[in-house]
C-alpha cells in the first residue's frame, strides 16, 4: 500500500476542445462502485468552468459527495466530480495508509481533464465530514493542483507534506455530536492559519450537517476567491 498522496494529472495545454457530454455521468473507472461526474447543460468548451471534487463522508456513496453541490451546480457553473471510496471510508482513514483511493481520484481527474475545458485557477477539492477530512489532506499534499479545499465538518488533517498554497473553507455545526468542533474545526483553523494559509471560517448552529446558505456561501466563495 502507497503512503503517497500526490496525485499527478493535470489539466492539458491547450484544453480540451470540440463536443462533451453534459449532465450526470457515471465515470468508467473500474471501481467496485460507482463514481459520478455532473457537467452544466450549457457547458461550453471554449469557456473553461471551475470543476469541484468531491468527496462523500463515511459510509456515505459517490452520489452523496454528488449532493454536497449538485442542486448549485447549474447556477454556480461547477463541473462536479465525485468518486466512491473503495471501502467505508478513504483509505488513510481506514488503514492509515494512502493507496486505492488516491489512484481512483488521479484517474478520475485524468478522465475529465481530457475531455472537458477546466478553469485551473479554480480547481477544487472539497468533501462532508470523513471527505472534508480527506479533501484537507489531499488539498495541502495537492496545492500545486487544487487552488482551494472545501472542508464542511472535518475531523483532522491527516500526516501530509504541503504543497503550494491553496485556500480553505471550513465550516462546522457548534453542536456537532458526529465530530465535535472543539478538538476538530477549531483546532484546525488555527493551525492552518499558523501555516499561512487563506482560510475563510464559518460557524453555524447546528449538528452535523451542511445547511442550505453554508453551501451557498462556499460556492460564493469559490466564485469570488
Amino acid at each position: 500500500m502507497s503512503r503517497d498522496p500526490r496525485l499527478h494529472a493535470r489539466p492539458p495545454a491547450p484544453l480540451p476542445g470540440g463536443g462533451a457530454e453534459a449532465g450526470l455521468q457515471s465515470l468508467p473507472l473500474g471501481g467496485m462502485r460507482d463514481s459520478y461526474l455532473y457537467v452544466p447543460p450549457d457547458y461550453d468548451p471554449s469557456s473553461p468552468l471551475p470543476l469541484v471534487l468531491l468527496l462523500h463522508g463515511a459510509g456515505g456513496h459517490a452520489q452523496h459527495g454528488l449532493d454536497l453541490l449538485s442542486h448549485l451546480a447549474d447556477d454556480a457553473g461547477l463541473i462536479l466530480v465525485a468518486p466512491a471510496s473503495a471501502s467505508h471510508s478513504w483509505d488513510v482513514i481506514v488503514s492509515r495508509a494512502y493507496g486505492a483511493d488516491v489512484a481512483l481520484l488521479d484517474q478520475a481527474l485524468e478522465h475529465v481533464f481530457a475531455r472537458y475545458a477546466i478553469d485551473r485557477s479554480h480547481l477544487a477539492i472539497g468533501g462532508f465530514s470523513d471527505g472534508a477530512s480527506y479533501a484537507l489532506s489531499l488539498g495541502l499534499a495537492n496545492g500545486d493542483l487544487f487552488t482551494h479545499v472545501i472542508a464542511f465538518s472535518p475531523g483532522f488533517i491527516a500526516p501530509v507534506t504541503p504543497r503550494g498554497q491553496p485556500k480553505v473553507f471550513i465550516s462546522h455545526g457548534t453542536r456537532d455530536g458526529v465530530l465535535p468542533i472543539d478538538p476538530c474545526s477549531r483546532t484546525i483553523m488555527p493551525r492552518l492559519k499558523r501555516a499561512e494559509y487563506e482560510v475563510s471560517y464559518e460557524e453555524f448552529e447546528g449538528g452535523h450537517e451542511i445547511p442550505a446558505r453554508i453551501a451557498q456561501r462556499a460556492v460564493d466563495w469559490l466564485a469570488t476567491t
